[in-house]
């Protein structure tokens, strides 16, 4: 297998594809790949003309294409994927409260939808497909998590319905993108300005990742993958109560009641998960157990003990309400997320740790 030296140089003078690529996700591994990895082309796969309109008038690059398309349409994905050499797919209905009143049209995108990104990577010859999970997918207790939990199936099988020819199917698996569409943060910015934050309950616990960090890590499974693989980032936990201290500690708190489907604490890994999950250049790697799977790259790899989890209550690293006030605000050494992209956590020991990890090549 080759490997590089700079991860995002694999894609030089490739074609990639990204479903939902007008998302929060899309839009910024977009950019990354043309400022960073010198692709020969980025194809847009989406159903909203209108984002897609927005976005070309965001980036300005001839290297970018644009398809409007649904993943529900096999045979859409077919064309617009002749050719491509790598597919991220990161198209999803994700909004928990919206797949748990929608729940046919939920496994519509999110299932049947996989199965049909599959099938027309195969057709294809797509060399590489990654897709998008999230923690909600590991013990699933609401609709969404549980749609992710089954396209990680599919797609992890993905691979022995490959069979002879070389498309190989990975996911990459993590929490709550810090500032994407429908996070939190742009919630609480907008009530302080009332004086009242709602919060589901104060001793909520959460996965967060930056976008960046997020593109990092697919970098990193395009690399390291060789089909069946759950790529997992080593990610900080953070309280919501601290998260709402240090948007508006002034504020009175409201307390509202865990939604339907949602959970106090998340989890990145099950435990049954354990048996088949290595620690592997500051990130854990979930390993498939089927036969048609053989083990040829994580030499050097560490096993993790029966029983391992990693769930956002028991994390070792933690996001303080200092830090998460400077990634939402800034201080007088950087801009925060509502500026411009910033580096996160360069203050405490727990910080350097991380960020030590996750830039491992």
């Amino acid at each position: 297998m080759k490997t590089f030296q700079n991860p995002g140089d694999i894609f030089k003078n490739k074609t990639v594809l990204i479903t939902g690529g007008t998302g929060s996700f899309g839009k910024h591994f977009c950019r990354s790949l043309l400022t960073k990895c010198a692709p020969k082309a980025i194809r847009i796969y989406s159903r909203d003309e209108l984002k897609q309109h927005e976005m070309r008038q965001e980036i300005d690059d001839a290297r970018l294409r644009y398809f409007i398309g649904d993943v529900r349409d096999e045979n859409r994905l077919r064309r617009a994927m002749e050719g491509a050499d790598y597919v991220v797919h990161a198209a999803a209905l994700k909004q928990v409260p919206a797949c748990e009143y929608n729940p046919f049209e939920a496994v519509k995108t999110n299932i049947h939808g996989a199965q049909n990104v599959i099938n027309a990577a195969i057709d294809s010859d797509v060399k590489k497909v990654i897709a998008l999970s999230t923690d909600k997918a590991v013990n699933p207790v609401n609709l969404y998590g549980a749609t992710k939990l089954c396209a990680d199936k599919l797609f992890i099988q993905g691979n022995a319905y490959a069979g002879e020819r070389d498309t190989r199917f990975s996911c990459v698996r993590y929490g709550n993108v810090i500032a994407s569409r429908g996070s939190v943060i742009p919630l609480f910015l907008k009530q302080r300005e009332k004086g009242v934050l709602t919060i589901t309950d104060k001793r909520m616990t959460r996965f967060w990742i930056t976008l960046d960090q997020a593109v990092n890590l697919i970098f990193k499974a395009f690399n390291y993958m060789q089909g069946g693989e759950i790529f997992i980032p080593k990610i900080p936990s953070m309280r919501i109560i601290d998260l709402a201290k240090a948007i508006c500690p002034k504020c009175q708190i409201k307390t509202i009641g865990i939604r339907p489907g949602e959970k106090l604490h998340e989890a990145l890994t099950g435990e049954d998960e354990a048996r088949n999950t290595i620690e592997y250049k500051g990130i854990y790697v979930v390993l498939p157990s089927f036969s048609w799977w053989s083990r040829s790259n994580y030499k050097g790899a560490k096993a993790l003990p029966d029983g391992f989890v990693y769930t956002s209550d028991k994390n070792e690293l933690w996001m303080t309400v200092e830090e998460l006030r400077t990634v939402v605000f800034g201080n007088s050494d950087r801009k925060g997320i509502f500026d411009t992209k910033p580096g996160l956590f360069t203050n405490s020991n727990n910080s350097k740790k991380y960020v030590s990890a996750c830039n491992q090549p």
